[in-house]
Order: structure tokens, then C-alpha cells, then sequence
């Protein structure tokens, strides 16, 4: 036995007898001759009692990691034995170790590495199986058993909770012949569960947009669990908010501000559109001012230097009386619910909330615009969440870059045909921060 070429190689319970020089091909590599060095090999697997009596030696040929770059063609020489035993119906047995099980052609460590290329490298699963030499299927088990190692059954528990969700794809529906009507089979969104207070990452994926999605995933999360969410952080999605009604009464619900800043641009620029029209006869087009300053309208006034908004603010009030009057009153509006949001993380007095909202209010009832006038009524009726997010600061945009690489990874995989899949491989790769995957050290 070759006890450095043993260590080198690594195999726990093997034994290297000699080693082969390659051959002159550009793919060959070294032959390993192995030999059985665990005495626990000639255990019976049925009865678990050491055979004495040896039937015929067989020789296999599994395949392994390459070894200091160099894939190694490995040859074990181990034995048939006899199982005596009366009660045993084992009449036979080959030697098997833990990196070798029975009647496996590929290693232990090698069906791990496959997997965990896949859950924490960040390869595809056709890529994993092209570098290591394997099949599709195989990579494909290996990863649904690493996912399984790695992954915890629950989550442990979170003060701040994020929820979002994302579209996986089309629906499939299937037709019941008895009534008459059409089921989802596959539904096209997918709602996740972000912890947005730690690094645990993305704690869970249900299928479904709907309040029963939602709150029977919260349902299987233990009373300790529920007990300890404090916050709640969504967008304006009523479905979302009855939901964590029902399912966690005591917590804080707060809405996302990059969706209420979005709602405002929206009404800016629905209201531009349609004045364009009212007043041309035609959608806006390059040589109309208003439709050359659409990208600046959007851009908070915060960030913006005086070289670029004054000349924006005359140029507006130098159009038609009908057109540039209400694109400056909408975008003022839309500036005063800015200087609103703008108040989270400092802590602010209730006057200055109340005066700032008021300004923004006043503004949106003197325009007469009804765009104007619908993003009023849905900051009345998300105030109580839009002031949750001016006192805490928190906001949902953990779950915002679990999305951006979910469908990264959707985008790699060329899609998905299994949502359950999808969901396992999603959880693998945005919680490869939290388990020290992208830590280089």
C-alpha cells in the first residue's frame, strides 16, 4: 500500500495499491488501483454480521473528482462475499464503503459536487453535468438531495418579513368535465416570503396570488414564529394586506415607497398623455416640448440641478394654457408627496407630517385633474401604512432583488417546467449569501 498516494487521493476506506502513468491520449489520465482497507466492508448490509467466507473478487471501475486536475481512472479490486447466516436472505455481497456504495459507478464526492454546483455555484444543471463528465438526470438528483441537506424544513424565526411577488410564467388550465368549468393547474405568479431583517434570504415560495396562498404558508409557520413578526413590508396590494390581516393581526403593516413614488409618476405622465391628446389631436412626439421633457418629469426635483429644472419648469409654463398648467400642477403635486416620503429615517414631528401631507392633499383638490384626485384617495386609503413606513424607514426592497435573481436564474435555466423545481433552485440560489456561498474568504 502507497499510504501518501492514499492521503492524496482521499477516498475513506480505500487503499491505493499502485498507480499507472497515463497514456498518450490528450484525455487519458493516471490508473488507480485500489484495495479495500476497511474492515467494516465485509459486513453483511441485510444482517450487519462479518462474512468469513469469500465467494469471487470483482473489480469496478467508479469515477471520481479529478485529482490535482488530472481525472484519475480509478480500479477497485474488492471481494464477493458469502453471507452464512441461516435467517439472512443475503446469499451474496460486494464491499462497500461510504464514498462507494453498492452498484454506484460514481463517487459520493462527486454526485455532492455536481449538486452543489448547481445550489451554490450558481451553475445551470446541463452546465454542472458537461463539467464533470455526468448525465442530466444524475445532476438533477444530486442537487434536489443537496437542496435538501442545506436547506432548513423551517425557518428560524424573523422580525421584519417581506412579501412580494413574481410572475414564474403562463397558466395552465385544465377543463372539469362534470361542471362545466376551467381550474388552474399551474398558476402564474409566484408570492415569496424574504426575511428582511437578517440573512436568511428568501424563507419560502407558495404558488398563487391569493389570500389562502399566503396565509397557509403562514399558517404552517409554528405560534412562536408568527408571534415574532413585528413588520410586514408589501406594496400596495390589498390581497397581500388582508391576508397578513387574517393570518398575523398584531403585526405593522408597511407599504413599500417606491410603489406609492411610482403610482405618482404614473398619474403624471397618464395625465400628460391625455392632455397631449386633447389639446394636438395626437399622441406627443419629438419637436412637442412636453413630450421632450417626459423622462424629466419623473425625476425627483431633489435630484435634479437648477440648470435642469428651471428651464424645464419655463418651458412648461411657455405651452398652451391647457396643456402646460396642468403637467406643472400634477408634477408639483407629484414633488409634494416626494418631500412627504422624504421624511423617513429622520425621525419627523407629526405637524410636519401633517403639514406636508396637507400641501399634497390641497394640491390634488385644486387641480381638478382625476388622476390627481384617484392617487389622493389611494394615499387616504394606505395612509395608515405609508405612515408605518415615514416612522420605521423600512422598506421591501429585499424582496425587489430576490425577484431580479429569480428570473436570472429563470433566464439561465431557459425556464422552468416544474414550479416545484423552480421554487427549490430559487431558494437555493438566494440564500447563497446567508450560508457563506459568496463569501470568498
Amino acid at each position: 500500500m502507497d499510504h501518501d498516494t492514499t492521503l492524496l487521493l482521499g477516498l475513506d476506506g480505500l487503499a491505493v495499491t499502485k498507480v499507472v502513468a497515463a497514456g498518450d491520449g490528450p484525455q487519458e489520465g493516471p490508473v488507480v488501483y485500489l484495495a479495500t482497507a476497511d474492515e467494516r466492508a465485509r459486513l453483511c448490509p441485510q444482517c450487519g454480521v462479518a462474512a468469513v467466507r469469500m465467494k469471487e473478487w470483482v473489480t469496478t471501475r467508479p469515477r471520481d473528482l479529478p485529482v490535482a486536475g488530472r481525472c484519475c481512472a480509478l480500479r477497485w479490486r474488492k471481494r464477493r462475499w458469502c453471507c452464512d447466516q441461516a435467517s439472512c436472505s443475503r446469499r451474496t455481497f460486494t464491499e462497500q464503503v461510504p464514498q462507494v456504495p453498492a452498484r454506484s459507478r460514481l463517487t459520493t464526492r462527486l454526485r455532492q459536487a455536481t449538486g452543489a454546483a448547481v445550489g451554490d455555484g450558481g451553475r445551470t444543471v446541463i452546465q454542472s453535468a458537461r463539467d464533470h463528465g455526468v448525465s442530466w438526470p444524475i445532476v438533477s438528483a444530486a442537487f434536489t438531495e443537496h437542496a435538501r441537506r442545506v436547506l432548513p424544513a423551517q425557518p428560524a424565526p424573523v422580525a421584519v418579513l417581506g412579501i412580494d411577488e413574481i410572475r414564474r410564467g403562463r397558466p395552465h388550465w385544465v377543463l372539469d368535465e362534470g361542471t362545466g368549468t376551467w381550474t388552474t393547474t399551474v398558476d402564474r405568479w409566484h408570492t415569496g416570503f424574504v426575511d428582511l431583517s437578517g440573512d436568511q434570504g428568501l424563507l419560502g415560495q407558495v404558488e398563487g396570488r391569493t389570500v389562502a396562498a399566503v396565509t397557509g404558508w403562514l399558517d404552517q409557520r409554528d405560534a412562536a414564529w408568527r408571534t415574532g413578526v413585528a413588520f410586514v413590508a408589501i406594496d400596495m396590494c390589498s390581497i397581500f394586506k388582508s391576508a397578513v390581516r387574517a393570518a398575523l393581526p398584531h403585526v405593522t403593516l408597511v407599504v413599500d415607497h417606491f410603489h406609492v413614488v411610482q403610482l405618482a409618476n404614473t398619474a403624471l405622465t397618464e395625465i400628460r398623455r391625455r392632455l397631449t391628446v386633447q389639446v394636438r389631436g395626437r399622441r406627443g412626439r419629438k419637436g412637442n416640448r412636453e413630450w421632450e421633457l417626459r423622462n424629466r418629469l419623473t425625476r425627483s426635483a431633489a435630484r435634479m440641478h437648477a440648470r435642469q429644472l428651471d428651464p424645464m419648469v419655463d418651458d412648461l409654463q411657455a405651452l398652451p394654457a391647457r396643456l402646460g398648467a396642468p403637467i406643472l400642477a400634477a408634477w408639483n403635486a407629484k414633488e409634494d408627496l416626494l418631500d412627504l416620503l422624504a421624511l423617513a429615517r429622520t425621525h419627523p414631528d407629526r405637524t410636519v407630517i401633517a403639514e406636508r401631507l396637507f400641501r399634497c392633499y390641497d394640491r390634488c383638490a385644486a387641480s381638478g385633474l382625476p388622476e390627481l384626485e384617484r392617487l389622493a384617495t389611494t394615499v387616504e386609503t394606505w395612509w395608515p401604512e405609508i405612515l408605518a413606513f415615514l416612522r420605521t424607514g423600512i422598506t421591501n426592497a429585499g424582496s425587489e432583488g430576490t425577484n431580479r435573481v429569480i428570473k436570472t436564474t429563470a433566464r439561465d435555466a431557459y425556464g422552468f417546467r416544474n414550479p416545484e423545481n423552480q421554487r427549490l433552485r430559487t431558494r437555493c440560489t438566494t440564500t447563497r449569501r446567508g450560508r457563506g456561498c459568496l463569501n470568498p474568504a
